[in-house]
């Protein structure tokens, strides 16, 4: 049990989807265990469909901020997970003189999703049930 992070960081391109979802769904399942927190780095608009397909498993992310590297109060993390490309890029180079390790979970990114709201929305159901999936693996050793 003592390989667990007692800190993550999750962290995307805009803090707005993929990150707060990733945070809340960490912190619903371990949160009384381990400290979260996401990032971006661009702080985007929050969005209305990730606090839906949330709400849908019973998950409040209503409340979210989007924020970037640069508003972390604390950046002593055990791990940084990056859920994009540009947020792997700039984890590396936020952390080129700390020990941390910095992981890369592909994700697909939702808002790039077109069509019905229903289609839309079945989009971001796949980002929360894929980073669930690989959350609870990953944190249930």
């Amino acid at each position: 049990m003592g390989d667990r992070p007692q800190s993550v960081l999750f962290a995307c391109t805009m803090n707005t989807v993929r990150s707060p979802m990733a945070e809340a769904i960490a912190r619903h399942y371990f949160g009384r265990e381990i400290y979260f927190a996401s990032a971006g780095i661009k702080r985007g608009e929050p969005d209305p469909f990730a606090v839906a397909a949330m709400e849908e498993i019973g998950v409040d992310m209503s409340r979210h901020k989007p924020h970037t590297f640069e508003d972390l109060e604390d950046s002593n993390f055990d791990l940084i997970v990056t859920l994009s490309p540009e947020a792997h890029h700039k984890a590396l180079e936020f952390t080129r003189t700390m020990a941390v390790d910095v992981v890369y979970w592909p994700t697909p990114d939702a808002t790039v999703r077109q069509g019905s709201r229903d289609a839309i929305l079945a989009g971001y159901r796949e980002v929360r049930d894929r980073l669930t999936m690989r959350i609870k693996q990953f944190l249930a050793r």
